[in-house]
């Protein structure tokens, strides 16, 4: 199977399945005497192991690892377990963010009247840190 099939068979690009050889996530392609990368069954497999793990959010170092981990039968599920619970804990940690991001943003908003005055606490909490939530 060419690159364009395995990209349309797993539903990564033949752009990232470029990369990740690149890389060395996955390893290189068998080639065609044209030269052209061949996949077979186990790099498809691999590529939709990608594929779900990014969906997930894990990085590449860490999909490396789980790589590595389902590659390897003698594998104590502990250490699978570990990397799944780092990246919730990772997970949580940026909803918390994205919620006081949120609510900081609200709070702007709500002090904005968004009328016809130059004045307003969101511009000035972007350009200072500062903002003065009674100037609109």
């Amino acid at each position: 199977m060419n690159i364009g099939e395995a990209a349309e068979a797993t539903g990564v690009t033949a752009k990232m399945i470029r990369h990740y050889e690149q890389i060395g996530l996955i390893k290189a392609a068998g080639r065609t005497g044209a030269g052209y990368r061949v996949y077979g069954a186990n790099d498809l497999s691999t590529l939709s192991f990608i594929r779900r793990s990014r969906d997930l959010g894990f990085s590449v170092a860490q999909i490396r690892d789980l790589l590595a981990l389902w590659q390897d039968r003698a594998r104590a599920s502990s250490e699978v377990k570990r990397i799944a619970s780092d990246h919730i804990a990772e997970m949580r940690a940026k909803m918390r963010l994205l919620e006081d991001m949120v609510g900081t943003l609200e709070h702007l908003s709500a002090n904005c009247h968004g009328d016809a005055r130059p004045d307003c606490p969101i511009l000035q909490q972007l350009a200072t840190g500062n903002a003065e939530t009674s100037c609109c």
